[in-house]
C-alpha cells in the first residue's frame, strides 16, 4: 500500500498542498496512488538529519555499512511481487526487465559490501617519519580517502530500480560513509517509495543513525534545485538529460561552497563500421543493430544512436539490409507520454533538418505512448557542418553517415562531443590498419567496444560508464561498478599525528589487516 508520502529520515511525512500521480504508458491512464511534493521545511529538515547522521556514519567501519547494504538488498527482495507490479505499472516495461534491473541493483549493493567490508579501497598511504634526514627532517605522513558529506542523488527516468532510489549512486554514496537524499522520479515515485522503505527497515535492523536516507518526492524541478543549493548537501549524483544535467552543474558551482556534480547525460554512442567488415557481415551486422537500436525502445543512454561508415555499394546495402531489418520489429511501449513526446519533438527536429534522408519511419498503426523506430542517412559533409544532427535523440532512432573517405570519418569522430561509449565493427586484422580511427575514437569516448553493440553495461570494477562531457560532467570518474565509490570522497592526510589518535585504517597494528602503500611498498605488514 502506497502511503505518498516523503522519507524524511525514518518517518514518513507529507505536510505540502502539492500532489501528483503517476502514469501507466502501457493502458494510457494515471495510477490511482497519490504523492506529495516535499515542502521546503521537510526538505531543510531532511538535510540537517542528513549532517547530523553524517557525524557518526562517516566513522562506522566498513564490516558495519557492508551489513547495512546486504541489509538493504534483502529487503528490496523481500518486496517481491508488490514491487515487480508497481515498476510495470509505472513504467510500461515488461516483467522481465523489472526483475532483470532488480538483479542488476542487488548485485550492486552486495557488490559494494564486499568492497567495504575487506577495506582496502581506501588507499591508505603511509610514509614513515625520517628525523635524521638532511638538510630537513622528513614528518610521519598519513593519507586515506574519506567521505565527502551528504550527498543528492537525482532517480533516473529509465531505470528505476538500477539507477534510482537505491541504484548505483545510492550505493556507491553509502559504502563510502556519505548519507543519501534521494530526489525520486516523478514518473516512477511508487517504485521509489517501496524501495526506500526497504532502505529505512535496513537502516534500523542494522542501527544506522537515523538520517542516513531520506526520500523526497517532487513533480518538477523545484524541490531537486533547493536540494542542490542547500549549504549542508556536499555533493550531487544525476542521471538523465544534458538540459537537466548541466543545469544542475551550474547551479552547484554558483553555490557560495560550490559543490561537485556527477552527471551522466546525453550519448549518441558512434559505431564505426570499416569497409571489410561491411563487405563480409552485411546481413548479420543489419540484423544486429536493428535489435540493438529497438532494444528497449531505445531508451538506453548506450542506444547507438550513429552509424558511420565510407560510401559506396557495401555501404548502401547495409543501409537496405538496415532498414528491412527494423521495420520487421514491433514498436513497443515508452516510458512516459512526456518521454515519447519528447522522442516526437527530437526526431522531427531532426529529419526536418536540409540534407537528411528518412530511410524508414515505421508506418503501420500503434498503440498509444508506442515509438515508431526510424532510421536516417546523411553524408559526412552534411553531418559534420550541421551540429544539430549530433544531438541525442532519446528512443529507437539512428542516423547513417556516409563518409567519404576515411580522412572524413576520422574527421568526424574527432568532432563528435563526448561520448559514454564508441565501436569499430572491423573483419579479421582490419582493425589494424586504421590507427587513427582507433586513437580519434579513444578520445571522444569512455569505452570502446570491438565488434559489439554498445547497449548492455556490464556491472564490475573494469567498467567505465562516463566519458568526456557532455556524456558527463567528469570523465575521470565512472557511473559504473566499485570504482564509483571514488565519486563520493576526497583524500586526506595526517601528518605527525599520534598513533593512538589515527584511524583504524591507518595504525602501525594495521588492525583491519588493509593492503596498504607503506614507503612504497604495497603490503599487509604492520609498522
Amino acid at each position: 500500500m502506497q502511503s505518498g508520502k516523503n522519507y524524511i529520515g525514518n518517518q514518513l511525512s507529507a505536510k505540502g498542498p502539492k500532489t501528483y500521480k503517476t502514469f501507466n504508458p502501457q493502458l494510457n491512464i494515471e495510477n490511482a496512488p497519490i504523492y506529495t511534493e516535499a515542502t521546503s521545511d521537510e526538505i531543510n529538515k531532511a538535510v540537517l538529519l542528513a549532517l547530523e547522521a553524517f557525524k557518526t556514519f562517516r566513522a562506522i567501519s566498513g564490516k558495519q555499512k557492508a551489513r547495512f547494504l546486504n541489509a538493504i538488498a534483502d529487503e528490496i527482495l523481500a518486496l517481491d511481487d508488490e514491487l515487480i507490479k508497481i515498476y510495470c505499472s509505472e513504467t510500461g516495461l515488461p516483467e522481465g526487465r523489472a526483475k532483470g534491473e532488480r538483479g542488476r541493483t542487488i548485485g550492486q549493493l552486495r557488490s559494494f559490501a564486499e568492497l567495504i567490508a575487506e577495506g582496502s579501497w581506501v588507499e591508505a598511504t603511509i610514509d614513515t617519519a625520517q628525523p635524521e634526514r638532511q638538510p630537513i627532517p622528513k614528518s610521519d605522513i598519513r593519507k586515506m580517502l574519506i567521505p565527502l558529506g551528504p550527498v543528492v542523488v537525482f532517480g533516473a527516468s529509465n531505470f528505476p530500480l538500477a539507477y534510482s532510489t537505491a541504484g548505483g549512486d545510492t550505493a556507491a554514496a553509502l559504502a563510502a560513509g556519505c548519507p543519501v537524499i534521494v530526489k525520486s522520479h516523478p514518473m516512477h515515485a511508487g517504485t521509489g517509495e517501496l524501495v526506500a522503505s526497504a532502505i529505512i527497515k535496513a537502516a534500523e535492523k542494522t542501527s544506522m543513525p537515523n538520517g542516513v536516507f531520506s526520500n523526497i518526492n517532487s513533480s518538477g524541478i523545484e524541490v531537486g534545485a533547493q536540494l542542490v543549493k542547500h549549504p549542508g548537501v556536499k555533493a550531487v549524483g544525476f542521471t538523465g538529460s544534458i538540459k537537466g544535467g548541466r543545469a544542475l552543474y551550474d547551479m552547484a558551482a554558483q553555490r557560495e561552497e560550490p559543490i561537485p556534480v556527477f552527471a551522466e547525460m546525453g550519448s549518441i554512442n558512434p559505431v564505426i563500421i570499416l569497409p571489410e567488415a561491411l563487405q563480409n557481415k552485411n546481413e548479420s551486422l543489419a540484423k544486429t543493430y536493428a535489435n540493438s537500436i529497438t532494444l528497449g525502445t531505445g531508451q538506453f543512454c548506450t542506444n547507438p544512436g550513429l552509424l558511420l561508415g565510407i560510401k559506396g555499394d557495401a555501404l548502401s546495402n547495409f543501409i537496405k539490409n538496415l532498414s528491412n531489418e527494423i521495420v520487421k520489429i514491433e514498436p513497443s511501449c515508452m516510458l512516459h507520454p512526456n518521454i515519447i513526446g519528447a522522442y516526437e519533438s527530437k526526431k522531427q527536429n531532426a529529419i526536418s533538418q536540409p540534407n537528411l534522408s528518412v530511410v524508414i519511419d515505421y508506418e503501420n498503426d500503434i498503440q498509444p505512448n508506442y515509438a515508431r523506430q526510424t532510421l536516417t542517412t546523411v553524408e559526412g559533409e552534411i553531418f559534420l557542418s550541421n551540429p544539430t544532427l549530433h544531438q541525442e535523440v532519446f528512443g529507437p532512432f539512428s542516423m547513417i553517415v556516409q563518409c567519404k573517405d576515411v580522412d572524413e570519418l576520422e574527421q568526424i569522430i574527432s568532432n563528435l562531443e563526448g561520448q559514454l561509449t564508441g565501436t569499430l565493427i572491423a573483419d579479421e586484422d582490419e582493425a589494424e590498419h586504421y590507427p587513427q580511427i582507433i586513437s580519434a575514437l579513444q578520445n571522444r569516448v569512455g569505452r570502446i567496444i570491438y565488434n559489439g553493440v554498445p547497449t548492455g553495461v556490464e556491472v564490475c570494477p573494469s567498467m567505465v560508464h562516463g566519458g568526456p562531457y557532455p556524456s558527463s560532467t567528469d570523465s575521470r570518474f565512472t557511473a559504473v561498478g566499485i570504482h564509483s565509490i571514488k565519486r563520493w570522497v576526497r583524500p586526506f592526510s595526517y601528518q605527525d599525528w599520534p598513533n593512538a589518535l589515527l584511524p583504524s585504517e591507518l595504525k602501525n597494528e594495521n588492525p583491519l589487516e588493509l593492503s596498504r602503500l607503506v614507503n612504497n611498498v604495497q603490503t599487509e605488514a604492520k609498522l
